[in-house]
């Protein structure tokens, strides 16, 4: 709204330019003494031939600033001092009207798949795992806020050669006691151990193959097994998922696609785009300047991209999708590329619609994580070493809490996925639990804190908020301007798929605050009490907002 009134305003004294250019020029300074809003003149200078501070000089003094505090021209920029009583009165009103949809606004309708977190079956869910779950997640959250309906699709890693390699792991070392007892733990160890033998025993990897053949023909024993291995998995899985929150709309994973596949294969050969090469079957992608999709390998298996290419067409007649997501690796970027441009060929003009949504890695002292290294971090221990971290600062903190396991869990486990989620998705990173759940620093312990704090002051008066009340306290100013920005932040989050601009957007209104609690007070008993309660209990709302976008908790007190 604000913004308009500076658009429309020079709007009217510069008919060379568009509202639209006008509005994709304008920009925010760093700090608030230089105003709110600076038109830039340079892209005037051509136009009028004349240097840009004599242009800012000319235009300041032709603008109607009665919308304003001021008008000024400084260097090249026009610089516009919004009405800060106006502003706070619309703020404040408009948080307080909305609430929890504060925020919430319309950036397109229609079905997104995401395809997210995919571990697979008979592994445990380490922290590599950790990423493309709570990404996945906020992405789904953040394309709900703006409009769209999000499909969370877990698909598991539920078929392939691993499968082989497990079973002949099993049968040379494994026994149904040990599985029984703890199946993910030894059906682990086997898998370690069948790769480190397999180094020296190249054979291994053939039998393995052949096992694996063997499932995808339907051989009693190994179907048994198979079964066996997901459903024992799933378990495990689910107990994680529920920790962290997230639940998913369908476990489809790649073995729901051995029957979808021939299909794709037939009409690859129909449409002529299918080639053999040294045996195998693969689609040409020179056009796109790319590697050739491997479609069959010689011995007639299937691989990931056979599955893909069927996974993508059944969601897309299933869900009918206006996007797909894949939050998956960095590394997967080619397959993905390879993938959407086979689907082209094919005719699939909807392959535009599919995004890869990569991401950079987690590394521990450095290293990457590998669960055929046996270098793994399993994310159930990590989540449960970090509630017991939030516990015990909490006990110091607030000895007498209520619900003190409770807000120990939404913590803890917070304080993991906002870690993850304040770093840009390409960014890796290295994972320090002890730094991750601080309450000091740039972390979601801090952001939690702040809210409880909002809370905990608005519980000291009796007085009611008022956002109807005119607040002129200018310390508020910086507050009152990213608490605005609020809907923008969650617009430029769903537009490039980047849950980081709200965890940067929640650290920066942390800190805005805490800086304006120790320098005001906030309860002084006087006409603006009830306007600056309304500022603490936007502050709450929108923190509260924010950090439910990310898929981590508020509470109220800790």
């Amino acid at each position: 709204m604000f913004k308009d009134q500076v658009v429309q305003a020079l709007a009217a004294v510069l008919p060379e330019l568009s509202a639209d250019q006008i509005s994709d020029l304008l920009e925010t300074p760093k700090t608030s003494d230089l105003g709110d809003y600076a038109f830039p003149t340079f892209a005037l200078a051509k136009i009028k031939r004349m240097a840009p501070n004599k242009i800012a000089a000319e235009l300041a003094p032709t603008i109607d600033a009665t919308p304003f505090e001021a008008v000024k021209a400084v260097g090249g920029y026009v610089n516009f001092f919004l009405d800060k009583m106006s502003f706070a009165h619309a703020t404040l009103m408009a948080i307080d009207e909305a609430g929890d949809n504060f925020g919430s606004q319309t950036l397109g309708v229609g079905n997104v798949t995401i395809d997210m977190s995919s571990p697979n079956i008979a592994k445990p869910m380490s922290m590599g795992h950790l990423r493309s779950t709570v990404i996945g997640n906020a992405l789904a959250n953040i394309l709900t806020k703006t409009g769209y309906t999000p499909i969370k699709i877990n698909h598991l890693g539920d078929w392939g050669t691993q499968f082989g390699k497990l079973i002949v792991a099993y049968k040379l070392w494994g026994s149904e006691e040990e599985v029984k007892a703890d199946p993910i733990k030894h059906l682990l160890e086997y898998y370690v151990r069948f790769h480190e033998e397999a180094e020296t025993k190249p054979e291994m990897d053939d039998e393995a193959r052949a096992w694996f053949k063997k499932l995808e023909d339907g051989d009693p024993e190994a179907t048994k097994l198979w079964a066996w291995f997901r459903e024992e998995s799933l378990k495990e899985f689910n107990r994680i998922y529920a920790k962290l929150g997230i639940d998913f709309d369908s476990y489809n994973g790649e073995a729901f696609y051995n029957d979808k596949m021939d299909p794709v294969v037939q009409t690859l050969v129909d449409k002529h785009l299918l080639q053999t090469s040294q045996g195998a079957e693969i689609v040409d992608l020179e056009k796109y300047n790319l590697n050739p999709a491997l479609i069959k390998k010689s011995d007639g298996a299937t691989l990931y991209m056979t599955r893909d290419l069927a996974a993508a067409i059944y969601r897309k007649e299933t869900y009918d999708f206006v996007q797909s997501l894949y939050v998956v690796g960095n590394e997967q970027r080619e397959h993905f590329e390879q993938m959407k441009a086979v689907l082209k060929e094919m005719g699939y003009d909807w392959a535009d619609e599919i995004h890869h949504i990569p991401f950079g890695l987690i590394t521990k002292d450095g290293k990457k994580l590998s669960t055929r290294k046996g270098n793994i971090v399993l994310l159930e221990q990590v989540l449960n070493d970090a509630i017991d971290l939030a516990k015990k600062q909490i006990a110091e903190k607030h000895p007498d809490l209520e619900n003190a396991d409770q807000v120990a869990h939404d913590v803890g486990v917070g304080a993991v996925i906002f870690h993850d989620l304040k770093n840009e998705r390409l960014d890796s990173f290295d994972f320090n639990l002890e730094e991750v759940v601080r309450f000091e620093g740039e972390t979601g312990p801090y952001v939690q804190y702040t809210n409880a704090r909002a809370n905990s002051i608005l519980k000291k008066t009796d007085v009611s908020p008022a956002a109807e009340v005119a607040l002129s306290d200018t310390s508020a100013w910086d507050i009152l301007k990213l608490l605005a920005d609020y809907p923008n932040v969650v617009a430029r989050a769903a537009k490039a798929y980047e849950p980081s601009v709200i965890a940067k957007y929640a650290l920066r209104l942390a800190k805005a605050f805490n800086k304006y609690y120790a320098n005001t007070k906030i309860l002084v008993d006087d006409a603006e009490l009830p306007a600056r309660l309304a500022l603490v209990s936007s502050i709450s709302q929108v923190l509260t907002n924010a950090l439910a976008l990310l898929g981590v908790n508020a509470p109220a007190e800790m």
